[in-house]
């Protein structure tokens, strides 16, 4: 039998939960959208991440784009942020009609550089968006602090990194505004599409909590501009009330897999995520290898999933026209052309986790032995 070791698994990942007694408690009650089950959701994971409020909307896309608006970014504001964290939040930037001006990454965490921040801060930029990436707090309190020598509100991308901690804050409270996605997929993911807004600033949690439902100031009053359609549904409310508990064992369970892949990689050619603690819940494990196209065929071939997150840096789409060229953020373009994901989720049984290692060693042993060969010609 052909081994499959997928990148993902929804079926173990909720295994031991019981999923079907929170939807049942929804349809007892007849009440879909907006109701008890989205309050004590938004209570709870506001209490969670440490803050005051927590406005729960449809997606985490919707919660970058309306994090800008109420942050009253208008067309032509210029925006900061990394470009290698797949355009999610350069299509808030756009959906906005605002500017993206793009920095380098730093090399060990893969998230915003404070060096670069610095010198883009004197570009008077309206707002930076930070993205968490893979799992990992950027380094969030030095951002901050550069940011607000300059007044300028930062947007903390964490739809990958739910429960990421440093010294005792978690990921969300750190800026003036925490986005989250609770995408299947996710940390904390819902059984279909969410997301949600975290913030202590009540002014804004007004706003955003206008501006998810059409801008109604009361029911169909439009009292502020730029409202849409974006609730959480009470059956996915319900279900991350359920997941929540869980949060902080299921970052544990997928540390210990990427500790076992970074022990075991140690000594090769392939560079592994650098902090595997509190301040990196794993979300996916990524690691930088040359040669990257011939590593997942052969990964492929043994069963194993991969895929690239993410391959094309944001200011080289072809969609959008960036004030950024090629070669203006080498960092971030050469990082693009070796990252590879690798399985990592819990409830991945173990002897997946030691396929998986034993493949990629097996690629890096009939590597060394293919150049040692061509050396010896």
């Amino acid at each position: 039998m052909t081994t499959f070791i997928p990148l993902f698994s929804a079926e173990k990942v909720n295994a031991a939960l019981d999923l079907i007694s929170p939807v049942k408690r929804v349809l007892d009650n007849y009440h879909y959208i907006l109701g008890d089950e989205v309050k004590k959701f938004e209570k709870e994971f506001a209490a969670y991440c440490g803050v005051e409020h927590c406005i729960s909307l449809a997606n985490g896309t919707d919660a970058l784009e309306l994090a800008l608006k109420a942050l009253d970014i208008h067309s032509g504001d210029k925006v900061v942020l990394a470009a290698n964290a797949g355009f999610y939040g350069s299509t808030a930037v756009h959906l906005n009609g605002a500017v993206p001006h793009y920095i380098d990454i730093d090399r060990t965490t893969l998230t915003m550089s404070v060096e670069k921040l610095k010198k883009a801060l004197k570009l008077k930029p309206k707002a930076i968006i930070v993205t968490h990436l893979y799992g990992q707090l950027a380094d969030i309190e030095t951002i901050v602090d550069e940011a607000n020598k300059f007044g300028v509100p930062v947007i903390e991308d964490c739809a990958q990194a739910h429960g990421a901690e440093r010294n005792g804050r978690r990921a969300g409270s750190f800026g003036t505004i925490g986005c989250f996605s609770f995408y299947p997929t996710k940390n904390l993911g819902a059984l279909g599409d969410g997301g949600a807004i975290v913030t202590s600033n009540g002014k804004i949690g007004k706003i955003l909590n206008q501006l998810r439902q059409y801008g109604w100031g009361s029911k169909y009053s439009v009292d502020i501009v730029g409202g849409r359609n974006s609730r959480l549904d009470e059956i996915q409310a319900a279900i991350l009330r359920i997941k929540l508990p869980y949060l902080d064992n299921q970052n544990s369970l997928r540390r210990d897999i990427a500790i076992r892949y970074n022990k075991a990689f140690a000594g090769s050619p392939i560079i592994c995520p650098q902090s595997l603690n509190n301040d990196n819940v794993a979300h996916l494990y990524v690691v930088q290898i040359n040669e990257r196209d011939s590593f997942r065929d052969y990964l492929k071939e043994c069963g194993i999933m991969t895929d690239v997150h993410y391959p094309i840096p944001d200011h080289l789409q072809a969609a959008y026209q960036s004030e950024q060229k090629y070669g203006d953020l080498p960092e971030t373009e050469q990082v693009c052309t070796k990252v590879v994901t690798l399985p990592c989720y819990p409830g991945m049984p173990d002897n997946d986790v030691e396929i998986v290692i034993d493949s990629v060693s097996s690629w890096f042993n009939e590597n060394t032995s293919k150049n040692s060969r061509k050396l010896e010609l």
